[in-house]
């Protein structure tokens, strides 16, 4: 599939540069009775295109062979704790934009430190909604996560616990934070989105 996507957009080694982990070597052998595609959602402009590239992803796959492919959108929050929540005197509303440092729109931590549980999980339940209407025209099997705690850990339980194929983010590189913290023993391979992708 990588290398049809390489080929339509006519970009030299995309998929050298979309393959941020590898996969692991006895998965390559596997026999996959069925298909799961994570995508890291955080609202994000390359958390979107992450997800567009799982779809088109899954589509293509759908289309070339009789396998089940179901997608599954990941969002990640973290944790509250209660002393924090006491310590706040004020709200303020949660801005789930684009990082602006290291891993810039990947799947960081979103800051909810004003925030009570309540609030938080109806902008989790917005940011999931507007991922679930981005996927509309997937027509097929979509799985939503909303998962509280650090983002590796938690991307990394969700992997295993679904059996995940491959997991798909808005990081750029191989040298992304995030990228570096999931490491090489992640239990599935990873793709990204290089900048010759979101241009």
């Amino acid at each position: 599939m990588l290398a049809r996507l390489q080929a339509n957009l006519g970009v030299p080694h995309l998929a050298e540069q979309l393959l941020l982990i590898p996969p692991r070597p006895q998965h390559l052998a596997q026999e996959l009775s069925a298909i799961n595609l994570l995508v890291g959602y955080s609202h994000s402009e390359s958390s979107q295109l992450a997800l567009d590239l799982t779809l088109w992803i899954a589509l293509q796959t759908r289309l070339a062979t009789n396998t089940p492919v179901t997608v599954q959108v990941v969002y990640v929050t973290e944790e509250i704790s209660p002393s924090v929540l006491q310590s706040s005197n004020t709200s303020k509303p949660f801005n789930p934009a684009r990082k602006t440092s290291g891993s810039i729109a990947t799947l960081a931590p979103a800051k909810v430190t004003a925030m009570n549980r309540a609030d938080q999980f109806e902008q989790a339940d917005r940011i999931l909604w507007q991922a679930r209407s981005l996927a509309t025209e997937w027509r097929g099997s979509l799985k939503t996560h909303l998962r509280f705690g650090d983002v590796a850990l938690e991307l990394n339980q969700v992997a295993q616990a679904e059996a995940a194929t491959l997991l798909i983010l808005g990081c750029k590189s191989r040298e992304d934070a995030l990228i570096q913290r999931l490491g090489k023993k992640f239990p599935c391979a990873v793709l990204g989105i290089p900048d010759e992708l979101e241009a």
